[in-house]
């Protein structure tokens, strides 16, 4: 009997050792991507790669680094961290003012055609932040939209001193791709609320958001691995909550959104598997109205304006039009 109990004790001592192992593996692998570094810090191989897939950039971002007019900026997070923005005055002066948000692994650069969309087209202001881990901000970890929210509420009182100083204040819109677009959804959870509150924001475009980290997760480790949510992700979500201060479930777009009443608009991909595209469908049915949704036919993940550059546009255009005037 005693052996049986140790051999018990050992079995179940072996595979928490191996749980314990799998949840730090799968941390690393999903928050300390190996890419990192070499896709998103690379500033010179994301312009490059900008002028190959947007080459109608070209000739807008020569003129403005000619002009010394594609500037940097940096602020400190709440948690002492330095963070890294681009922006872009308008033309003509403007209160109209865009902040970008990019995706897992991107960076500001990689969202400069929808800076191309807002500057060139319809005489934006722009700013682009880098999040945290990304870009020439400081970190070595993706927050997957959560801590990044309360970064990006930085960034656009930031943005509204930049540009709303000589302006009487900006009428600003927040437009996020992908992991930028769950920030953007997240944040907007928190601007007509108590500390947070920024009644500069008038509305937002989300592109591709994910409803949760939870769920994102969930299906990559399904999709990757052929794995099941438990008890792998309870796991390495309470490891991130006591690492990283924050867990997967809580990192949710889906109930941020409830809390928004300010005016949204949805894009996605009918093709997307990367963030299924019945996330936007039970997004768009939690969201108070004003809201609008447009799904892109045959677009996988990311790509509506790539595909449709000239309807997304409009869509866009027609949308802010209505509230930023």
């Amino acid at each position: 009997m005693k052996k049986k109990l140790k051999y018990l004790a050992l079995t179940v001592a072996a595979l928490c050792t191996l749980l314990l192992c799998g949840s730090y593996y799968m941390l690393g692998y999903a928050l300390r991507p190996e890419g990192l570094v070499s896709r998103s810090r690379d500033a010179q191989a994301s312009y490059e790669y900008m002028m190959t897939e947007y080459p109608e950039l070209r000739p807008w971002m020569d003129s403005l680094q000619a002009a010394g007019a594609l500037r940097e900026y940096y602020i400190e997070s709440d948690r002492g961290e330095k963070l890294h923005a681009l922006y872009v005055e308008a033309a003509h002066p403007t209160n109209k003012t865009a902040v970008i948000v990019h995706g897992y692994t991107d960076n500001a650069i990689r969202m400069m055609h929808i800076g191309y969309l807002y500057s060139r087209q319809l005489g934006y202001n722009i700013l682009l932040p880098n999040l945290h881990g990304h870009g020439m901000s400081e970190g070595d970890n993706v927050q997957m939209g959560w801590l990044d929210r309360l970064d990006l509420l930085q960034w656009t009182a930031t943005a509204d001193e930049l540009f709303g100083r000589n302006n009487g204040g900006t009428q600003m819109v927040v437009h996020g791709i992908s992991m930028g677009a769950a920030t953007t959804m997240m944040a907007a959870g928190e601007v007509e609320h108590g500390a947070h509150r920024q009644p500069f924001i008038k509305c937002f475009v989300e592109d591709c958001g994910f409803t949760s980290a939870w769920d994102e997760f969930r299906g990559e480790l399904k999709a990757q691995f052929g794995l099941p949510a438990f008890p792998l992700l309870h796991t390495a979500s309470w490891l991130c909550k006591l690492e990283l201060g924050w867990s997967f479930g809580e990192a949710s777009a889906l109930e941020q959104v409830r809390k928004c009443t300010l005016p949204m608009l949805f894009i996605h991909g009918d093709a997307d598997t990367f963030v299924p595209t019945w996330m936007v469908h039970k997004l768009y049915e939690v969201k108070p109205d004003p809201k609008e949704l447009w799904i892109t036919p045959g677009t996988a993940h990311a790509l509506s304006y790539k595909d449709y550059p000239l309807e997304y546009t409009q869509h866009v255009k027609h949308f802010v039009d209505q509230y930023i005037h």
